[in-house]
């Protein structure tokens, strides 16, 4: 079955990515990006690094343009063309965001492809430890700066981190409500 991974060049959509290519065809990845073509929306990363983590990784990168307020209309297009080309499904890296979820799925079920979301409902401590034991490198790229300071900036996603992390108040270790965001360097998928 041929798929597109929806993509923020973060650690879940990475580590999804990877589980998904054992079983799936993965034809791209989907990246959603400013109405400038500057920054991804997911994580305000600068859209021509994630491209260079496309190419790093040998997986075309669609990145599509949209404000906020018509988000769901331009991912709709981008993934009715996807559809045209043969793609019969999409995979997500949520977690157990519900909303996330009914989102994705809703949008899916209206366009007639599957959703596929292959870290849902797995604790966080094991999403986070197959992401480090599968041998992927990734830094915090962004914080909510309430919870977390610049000394988080540029940490590298290791087990000291999980260590670290897991102790503060308020803070989701896998970062599901935005508290931190990842950019992945390395990893079993980079050629």
């Amino acid at each position: 079955m041929k798929a597109f991974i929806s993509w923020s060049g973060g650690k879940e959509s990475t580590l999804s990515c990877y589980k998904a290519m054992d079983k799936l065809e993965v034809t791209c990845l989907l990246n959603m990006i400013s109405e400038d073509g500057k920054r991804s929306r997911s994580h305000g990363l600068d859209s021509m690094l994630l491209k260079t983590q496309a190419k790093a990784i040998e997986i075309p990168i669609i990145q599509r343009k949209t404000t906020w307020q018509n988000y769901e209309q331009e991912f709709k297009k981008a993934v009715s063309e996807l559809k045209k080309q043969g793609v019969e499904a999409g995979v997500f890296g949520d977690i157990d965001l519900e909303e996330h979820r009914e989102w994705v799925e809703r949008v899916c079920r209206e366009l007639g492809i599957k959703a596929i979301l292959p870290l849902w409902g797995k604790p966080r401590t094991e999403v986070v430890s197959e992401f480090i034991d599968s041998g992927f490198e990734a830094v915090v790229v962004a914080t909510k700066a309430e919870l977390l300071g610049a000394e988080w900036l540029g940490r590298r996603i290791d087990q000291r981190f999980v260590s670290d992390i897991r102790h503060l108040a308020g803070v989701d270790l896998c970062g599901e409500s935005g508290e931190y965001h990842t950019f992945v360097t390395d990893g079993p998928i980079f050629k």
